[in-house]
């Protein structure tokens, strides 16, 4: 199951950096995950300072 980014991301760019596989990129409007791409290490959850980051449903 993928991780998915909510609308409290800022932007700031950490979980990008943070992602082993390179799922994370630059949104319109935020950053986003490829759920295809993602391996649902955790990584980018535990690296994000909002707390934007979570497991999808």
């Amino acid at each position: 199951m993928a991780r998915v980014i909510s609308d409290a991301c800022v932007s700031c760019g950490t979980c990008e950096g943070e992602c082993p596989v390179g799922a994370i990129h630059s949104g319109d409007t935020q950053y986003e995950i490829d759920a295809d791409a993602c391996i649902d290490c955790g990584a980018c959850e535990s690296a994000c300072p909002t707390g934007a980051i979570s497991a999808a449903d």
